[in-house]
């Protein structure tokens, strides 16, 4: 039996480890709790389109991603945990001017064209006018002059799916510790972590601590090119408003609004490159965040905020993920750097991972996430 350590028990590492277990894995995964931790800030949208990424190199990712989520749905189901948040619900792709309108048809010719490609979550595609929108999202703008609908889009909740997922871990005998860990090496081989006084012997050692998985591959000469984006949203609350069922909304700029049962509407999200690790709400976060909702959504003028979250995202210098072994210490394994799609493919980089560790093909091209392509280019600007 595999010896498995891992560090970072987010929604990525926690997916590896829960299919290590499943395949008989002996598994110790160690989380720092840092405050920020992006699964628990992130919103929830599994959207069409790569309205996140916009890096085709993540698109083949992106599709097997998703068609892996009612998969992971049905696996925990099976163990009792339903409790996910996991549902289909649509997305509206949104014009707000003539210009944007005039793009939609475009908008809905890519969505086709990439479901026809294997991209099965998009659904069915129509183009509605701004009344059409306004009946599946009543709060829309009247300067919303037309939407892509995709019946296919699916929202989730962060917190409940890596709550059952950590349930699932318990049942199937995981331990989990809490603290900080070091890497314990010797010669070209990661040996296994420390947490505190405790020396835990690994044949494998994951690494997926989000934002800050950086500060663990620099001490080993490893430049991982993975840096904190600070994210800021907001929840709203419409009391005696029914919005469970109102579908995702995005446009051509990176805002979006989502819907959660019963009266619960999440607004987003800020992009901070230079924040570093700072979490504090600021003034300025907020205030971005509402104005662009309000323009979305002017009836969400009488809502009350509910909740703000900070978390951050872990960006690559690349945008796109860092998956794989590190070939100076074989036995390593780095899951991280998806930015702000970590809820949409973090589940199915943790299997892929998983299956590395257990020297499984990986069932997707993995080259263009290796960890040595920032040895060859260098760390990333500071």
């Amino acid at each position: 039996m595999s010896k498995v350590a891992i560090i970072g028990g987010g929604l990525v590492g926690t997916s590896v480890a829960y299919r290590l277990l499943r395949q008989g894995a002996e598994v110790t995964l160690v989380d720092r709790a840092d405050i920020g931790q992006a699964t628990a800030a992130g919103a929830g949208i599994l959207p069409p389109l790569d309205h996140f990424i916009g890096i085709d190199a993540v698109l083949p990712l992106v599709a097997a991603a998703r068609a892996h989520y009612p998969e992971l749905m049905s696996a925990l189901a099976e163990e009792g945990e339903t409790d996910t948040g996991y549902e289909i619900v649509g997305a509206l792709h949104v014009a707000l001017d003539a210009a944007e309108h005039a793009r939609l048809r475009q908008v809905a010719r890519t969505s086709e064209e990439r479901r026809d490609l294997g991209f099965g979550h998009i659904g069915a595609v129509t183009v509605l006018d701004g009344d059409g929108a306004r009946r599946l999202f009543p709060l829309l703008s009247h300067a919303v002059l037309g939407a892509v609908h995709s019946a296919g889009a699916a929202r989730v909740d962060g917190r409940r799916l890596l709550a059952a997922m950590r349930r699932s871990f318990g049942k199937r005998g995981g331990r989990w510790l809490q603290g900080s860990a070091e890497l314990l090496v010797e010669g070209e081989r990661v040996t296994g972590v420390r947490v505190a006084a405790e020396r835990i012997g690994a044949d494998a050692v994951v690494v997926a601590a989000g934002a800050w998985c950086s500060s663990l591959a620099e001490p080993l000469g490893v430049p991982l090119g993975v840096r904190p984006q600070r994210g800021q949203l907001l929840h709203l609350e419409l009391p005696g408003v029914a919005t469970g069922s109102w579908p995702i909304v995005t446009g051509f700029a990176a805002s979006y609004l989502l819907s959660f049962p019963t009266s619960r509407i999440v607004v987003g999200a800020t992009r901070e490159d230079a924040a570093g690790y700072d979490g504090r709400l600021t003034a300025a976060g907020v205030h971005g965040v509402l104005d662009s909702a309000l323009r979305l959504a002017p009836g969400l003028a009488q809502a009350s905020v509910s909740e703000m979250r900070v978390g951050f995202r872990p960006l690559s210098a690349d945008g796109k993920p860092v998956l794989g072994a590190c070939s100076a210490f074989p036995n390593l394994y780095f899951a991280t750097g998806h930015g702000g799609y970590g809820l949409e493919v973090g589940p199915y980089s943790g299997a892929l991972v998983a299956d590395l560790v257990l020297g499984r093909a990986p069932s997707v091209d993995l080259t263009p996430f290796s960890v040595e392509r920032f040895r060859a280019a260098g760390p990333p600007d500071p």
